[in-house]
Formats: structure tokens, sequence, C-alpha cells
């Protein structure tokens, strides 16, 4: 089809209506073949290509689920709370209130305010890490010959920004993130050792206990030691549920843990939005 002229352009554009390719969100997301739930509870189903990164705001009680296929995704994730962009994921708080440096099911993801952005409900991978962020444009320079967004080897950082911008953020709005299906153990000496993936199909399903803002960039880890850029696909699917309550186990798992859902509920309860 010639595309020469403005008639041309626009006629192959709609051409490409109901198109598929291997990686790019479906819309409507009750499109997604064979959903985890009913398909009008489905909201978000997107194929994250290797190197690319996406984005979305969530509503309370969504659930996230993260799925790597092929076995060599590595989702580095960021949260916000949406409208309040300056409570956001802190991963030290995250990782020093619960006592633990491993990410897993029945851990929460914690604001520098003393509460829960996301629980995390399922894990069937165990390799995650909370340690080492995600990749910089000068560390993938270094290791690959470029790092920039457009290259074939784009830095985490880099996509990160591009996602943080189309959300109202700046590059000084990004903390550190944490890493899904790529883990890191500490060894003795303090030394960290990469344990890499667990192979195609792990997931990871996070439950949005506030309305959320979600950056993610499926980039390698930053100490992977492959020399090659080795990112296969991502799947996101997310889908209408209900927050974590006093009833649920996950809430009176740990002392530290039933703080900081007292804390989220009594802000949320204070402003009309629990």
């Amino acid at each position: 089809m010639a595309t020469a002229t403005t008639y041309g352009a626009r006629d192959h554009a709609r051409a490409q209506e109901g198109a598929r390719a291997e990686a790019m969100p479906v819309v409507p997301a009750a499109d997604w073949p064979d959903p985890p739930c009913a398909a009008g509870h489905l909201v978000w189903a997107e194929t994250v290509a290797g190197g690319n990164y996406t984005h979305r705001v969530l509503a309370r009680g969504t659930e996230l689920r993260l799925t790597d296929p092929l076995g060599d995704a590595c989702a580095h994730l960021l949260l916000y709370a949406a409208e309040r962009t300056w409570e956001r994921l802190n991963v030290a708080d995250t990782v020093k209130v619960q006592w633990n440096a491993y990410l897993g099911e029945g851990r929460l993801l914690l604001s520098d305010q003393g509460r829960v952005l996301a629980s995390v409900v399922a894990d069937t991978s165990g390799r995650h890490d909370a340690l080492c962020g995600t990749s910089t444009l000068v560390r993938n320079t270094e290791r690959y010959g470029d790092g920039t967004p457009q290259s074939a080897s784009p830095a985490g950082r880099e996509l990160l920004k591009l996602a943080a911008a189309k959300n109202g953020l700046e590059p000084r709005d990004l903390p550190p993130s944490l890493s899904f299906f790529q883990g890191v153990d500490v060894r003795a000496d303090g030394g960290l050792e990469f344990t890499g993936s667990a192979g195609p199909g792990g997931s990871v399903t996070l439950r949005a206990e506030q309305d959320l803002t979600v950056l993610i960039a499926n980039v390698p880890h930053p100490v992977d030691p492959r020399p090659d850029y080795v990112s296969t696909p991502l799947e996101v699917l997310a889908w209408r549920a209900a927050p974590t309550g006093p009833g649920d186990p996950l809430w009176r798992a740990t002392p530290e843990g039933r703080r900081a859902f007292l804390n989220t509920a009594e802000f949320l309860a204070a402003r009309g939005l629990a």
C-alpha cells in the first residue's frame, strides 16, 4: 500500500486495526486469551518486550501479576501513591522494617511514610532483588556500548525516566527500584552472588493497597554477568479485586506488617478513601 501521500498513509494506518504484535498492550484487556479472572474484571493486559517499559495507574485493591514466560525477563518496578507521588516506594524501609532483604509471598512494599503501597500475595519464582536497583546509562554504555532508550541495550533508569515523564514525574522522582525474576543472594562475606532466573513461567502477584502509579522497565539485571544484553518479554496482567483487610492472614502476619496496614487504613479513612 502506497504511503507517499497523506491519504495513502491514512489508509495504511487504518489497515493495521486489529493486528497483533508479539509485544503490545491488548485493548480492551478483556480480549486477553485465557485471563486469570473473569474477563470483565481484567483492566490491564500487555506483553512488554525485552528492553522496553510500561506504566499504568491502578485502583486500590487491583491485583497485578507479572510473568516471565521465557525465563529471561527482569521487571524493575517503581510504585507511587497516585495523585500523591511524593509518597513512593522506599526499598530501604521495605527491607529494614520487615527484617528481610528477600522479596516473596507475604512481603509488603512500603513507602517512607510507614504505609503499605502493595503486598506480594503470590510468588512462583522466588528470584527477586531489593538490593541492586536497575541499570544506568553509564554502566550500560560501558558494558554494551550504549544505554540510551532508543538503543539495542537501553538502561533501566533511562526507560523509567520515560515512563515517569508520562505521569508528570521528573528524573529526581526516581528512587531505587525493585527487580523481579532475576535474583541476588548476599554471601557470608557481604558480597553479592547473582542467582539469575528460576526458569520460564515464573510469576509474582502484587495487590495494590492504595491507588498506585506503576512504572516498569524490562531490562537485564545490573549484575547479570552475561556479556550479551539478554532480555525476553514480560507479561503484565491486572484485574479488579479487593485490598487486604483486617481478617486477612497477611494483615496479622507480623507486628511490623500489622502496624503498616493500620497506618495505611487510618490515612485512607481520614481522607474518605476507605
